[in-house]
């Protein structure tokens, strides 16, 4: 009887090991969606003179910010970004000028 017992139970695990060996390996977790990208050019984080560099980010400035692009003091703020220089336009830089802005630099592509 303890024969055929150490049997049953020798063939069972055997018969455990052999079904666990033939499923299928467990899929790796699918990886995190990546954050949606920041746009490269901003109106927060990008310098007027990056801005002012670029043809197609000066474009954008030239067609909301005109008087802004063509002053005299546009030089003297190329370290700093467009929403620094904001509050120091005297309503020049509006904050729906500033929106406008943002949202056309978005479509321009990061440089290479």
């Amino acid at each position: 009887m303890k024969k055929i017992l150490a049997v049953m139970v020798s063939c069972g695990l055997f018969a455990a090991t052999t079904a666990l060996a033939q499923t299928a390996p467990a899929k790796p977790a699918p990886a995190a969606a990546a954050p949606a990208a920041t746009p490269y050019y901003n109106v927060e984080d990008s310098t007027v003179g990056d801005l002012l560099d670029n043809p197609a980010t000066k474009a954008i400035l030239v067609k909301h910010l005109p008087d802004v692009v063509k002053g005299e003091g546009i030089e003297r703020a190329r370290g700093m970004t467009l929403q620094a220089i904001a509050p120091f336009s005297q309503g020049k830089i509006t904050d729906e000028q500033l929106a406008a802005v943002d949202k056309d630099l978005a479509s321009v592509p990061q440089p290479k």
